[in-house]
Parts: structure tokens; C-alpha cells; sequence
């Protein structure tokens, strides 16, 4: 497939809080070698796209604080690429000022907005569902996501429900949008088939993007549309700096897709992970025969089960007699937290975000 008017946009933005404290206000973790391969979420990223599209198709959005890290990252993306946000408005500006730059330079672009910080494993055939979904939104002006086949009844995921309609080569109408559930809840998505993850992995033209936008959430474009002559010049960064923090906080999901008509989906499986979580990296990586992680030199473990452990590669770890933790060894911090509790780590970030650890 020629795919000169496709573009990538690495939504690269994010604190990355559950990761705690790893990840931090000054390094998230889409810039850490999280997986420990030598190469950070981003570049890994990144090189998913080598083979479709050229490094002057690949954006970027991150945050003002973090062009320096995408630039140290990604040196082969062009310095005009990069689109830095003055404030944290949520996923709806971000993605309605990217289709607007994009569109100057290429009216018929088609845009892949993907994060900085999933894993998939599967690369060719994420790229082959890549392909077909770009096809598919070129062809029938729709918004399409790529979500994700449910492997358990996860409550860390929104949900999408399919339409009952014949899909077309792959691609299903989306009925709904569904918020993160409860255990019950999810298990009867799960039962009823019909019902992928929400892997925040969209493709669409810019300019039907757009056309959402002015019909859905106007108010966003209306604001990012002061003079769009300023976007792909060298004033580019003020004009966004001057706009972008009047425009509403809200997140595509709820300004756009939950009030589009032609939604479809692709629901694949692609190894897929998003790693939002201690928890989704310890059961990415490897275990021994009592499902313990442990990253360090070496480890001493007697009767401890189901432990992440992570530390300077050059320290000794010796465990006796606990089970269920997560235990983080940061140069200036240190995180021991049940692992059934972990989504408390985002709290805890933030009620000592004013410490010297941030």
C-alpha cells in the first residue's frame, strides 16, 4: 500500500504516574528502557513505523518540558514535528490541533494516532491491521480504532461493543463506548463476545477529523482556529502557546467517538500491553516457578511468590517469606506496595508531589 499521504502521531505527553517512582514529572516513562532491551517506549515506538512511513511523516505531541527528551529520543524526527502542548488539556485538543497542522501541509492526509508507551509484540500483524484500517478511513471518510481481542475480564480497560452488523473485510461498527467496569461486569463483556479493549489507537483523515470536531466540539477547533496561518512557521510554538491552554480539557472518547456515526473498529490480537501498571509489566516479563520478577544482579528469594522486584542491576536481592508485593529501588526512593493495591500509586504520587523525590 503507497502510503505517502499517511502520517504517525506519537501521543507522547503523559507523567506516566503508576509507574511511581521510576517514572517521574522530569523523566515519564515513555523515555525509560522500561523493558530493559537498551531502547526507551518511544524509540520502540517509533521504529514500529519504520517500514510504512518515512521519520518526516512521524509526529510527535508531548509536553512543552519534554521536547529536549524527544529530541535526544527520536533525533531523526524533524524539529517541525514535534508538538509541544503548554498545558495538559487532556486528548481531544491534542488530537483536533494536530489534524489542523497536518491538514496545511496535506489535505489528504490520513492520520495513525498511537501512545508512546504500549508494547506489541505482534508487529507485522499490527502493521497489516495498520494498513487495512488506513485503507478503510481513506475510503469510506470514518473513524476507525484498533482495539484489542479481551483476554480476561480486566477492569483496567474501557470497552467496546460491536455492532451485530457483517463486518466489512475486518472492520466492525461500533455500537458503543464503555468506561472501565467492575470485575462482574467485565466478565460479562468477556462472555458476550462482542466486546474489545479500547487501546486508544485511532486512524482518520485529518479533514474528517476535523469535520467531527466542528460538529461535535466546535468550541475546541473554534479556539485552535485563531490563525491558522501561524501553524508550520517559525511562530508556530507561540501561536500554540497563546491558544491551546483556553481550550476545554476532555478527552477525544467523551468530545468525539462516543458521538460519532461512523465508528468502526478492528479488533486484533497484536501482543499487546499498554503497560499502564507495575502490575501489566510483571505479567509482560518472564517468571520463575512462583511468578516472581526480579530485576537485579542476582536474587536470594525463599517462599516468596508473586513479587516484581526491580533495582541497580549491580545489587543483591534477598527476599524471605512475602508474597503479592511490588518493590521499586530508586536511587532516591523507595516503593514497597501490595500488589493488589496498586492503583493507589497514583495517589500516593500525588499527595507528596511537592517532596524532593519529583
Amino acid at each position: 500500500m503507497n502510503h505517502t499521504n499517511t502520517y504517525v502521531a506519537i501521543m507522547a505527553g503523559g507523567v506516566g504516574s503508576r509507574f511511581w517512582p521510576s517514572s517521574r514529572e522530569s523523566l515519564p516513562k515513555q523515555f525509560l528502557d522500561i523493558l530493559g532491551v537498551g531502547k526507551s517506549l518511544i524509540q520502540l515506538t517509533a521504529e514500529r513505523f519504520s517500514s510504512i512511513v518515512p521519520p518526516e511523516n512521524i509526529l510527535v505531541l508531548t509536553n512543552k518540558a519534554y521536547i529536549g527528551l524527544v529530541e535526544e529520543h527520536l533525533p531523526n524526527i524533524p524539529a517541525g514535528n514535534i508538538i509541544a502542548e503548554p498545558s495538559r488539556n487532556n486528548t481531544a485538543p491534542c488530537n483536533a490541533l494536530l489534524a489542523l497542522k497536518i491538514i496545511e501541509k496535506d489535505p489528504d492526509a490520513t492520520l495513525v494516532v498511537v501512545p508512546s508507551d504500549h508494547v506489541i509484540l505482534k508487529e507485522q500483524v499490527f502493521l497489516d491491521n495498520i494498513s487495512k484500517a488506513v485503507a478503510f478511513a481513506a475510503e469510506t471518510e470514518s473513524l476507525v480504532t484498533l482495539s484489542i481481542n479481551p483476554t480476561r475480564p480486566d477492569t483496567g480497560y474501557g470497552y467496546i461493543e460491536v455492532g451485530s452488523e457483517d463486518d466489512i473485510n475486518g472492520v466492525k461498527k461500533v455500537k458503543q463506548f464503555k468506561e472501565k467496569p467492575d470485575v462482574e461486569t467485565a466478565q460479562k463483556y468477556l462472555d458476550a463476545g462482542n466486546f474489545s479493549w479500547n487501546a486508544g489507537i485511532f486512524i482518520w483523515k485529518a479533514s474528517v477529523i476535523i469535520d467531527s470536531f466542528n460538529k461535535n466540539a466546535k468550541g475546541i477547533i473554534d479556539v485552535l482556529s485563531e490563525d491558522l496561518s501561524k501553524l508550520n512557521t517559525t511562530e508556530e510554538q507561540d501561536y500554540i502557546d497563546s491558544v491551546y491552554p483556553n481550550t476545554e480539557s476532555i478527552s477525544i472518547d467523551y468530545a468525539i467517538l462516543e458521538k460519532a456515526d461512523k465508528l468502526y473498529t478492528i479488533s486484533c490480537d497484536i501482543g499487546w500491553s499498554d503497560l499502564g501498571t507495575w502490575n501489566s509489566l510483571h505479567a509482560y516479563l518472564d517468571k520463575d516457578d512462583d511468578k516472581n520478577v526480579v530485576i537485579a544482579t542476582s536474587s536470594k528469594l525463599e517462599n516468596v511468590k508473586d513479587v516484581f522486584v526491580k533495582t541497580y542491576k549491580d545489587k543483591l536481592v534477598v527476599i524471605k517469606d512475602l508474597e503479592d508485593y511490588i518493590i521499586i529501588d530508586e536511587k532516591d526512593a523507595l516503593l514497597i506496595y501490595p500488589k493488589s493495591k496498586e492503583q493507589e500509586i497514583k495517589a500516593v504520587r500525588l499527595s507528596i508531589e511537592e517532596d524532593r523525590f519529583l
